[in-house]
């Protein structure tokens, strides 16, 4: 979580997402259309990662539904609820609802009723796949 948008704090996070999760190639990376998703730096990265970049039409939401509902959920499960005194202790706040909760616990109707965790380990499963270390 930067101060700013800028392509700099994408690619470290896509940095650190290819590092921790080693995705296959052909995995798809949903965005807006802001600057830091369009740079060349960017597209580069994520075609050096295997990763395919999709961005849909201006103004169509539907394309990127699954990402634009995590967002509300976020908003509204979260950052609704509380204050942070800093922008360290709201980064931990985020950190630990997205590790602990909502990739461990929360349901998902677009997952069949599962966690992503949950998910994610029965994909793994049926592709003989072993998670990432």
């Amino acid at each position: 979580m930067g101060e700013r948008p800028v392509t700099e704090l994408v690619l470290a996070a896509v940095d650190m997402a290819v590092w921790n999760r080693r995705p296959h190639p052909g995995v798809i990376h949903h965005s807006d259309h802001g600057t830091q998703y369009t740079s060349l730096v960017f597209t580069r990265r994520l075609r050096e990662a295997g990763i395919v970049g999709s961005m849909g039409s201006v103004g169509d939401a539907l394309d990127n539904a699954v990402a634009e509902s995590f967002f509300a959920t976020l908003q509204t499960e979260l950052l609704d609820r509380g204050s942070w005194a800093t922008r360290q202790r709201l980064r931990s706040a985020i950190f630990d609802y997205i590790e602990a909760f909502y990739n461990r616990r929360r349901r998902h109707s677009a997952l069949g009723y599962l966690s992503p965790v949950e998910f994610e380990t029965q994909w793994r499963d049926q592709h003989g796949e072993h998670a990432a270390d």
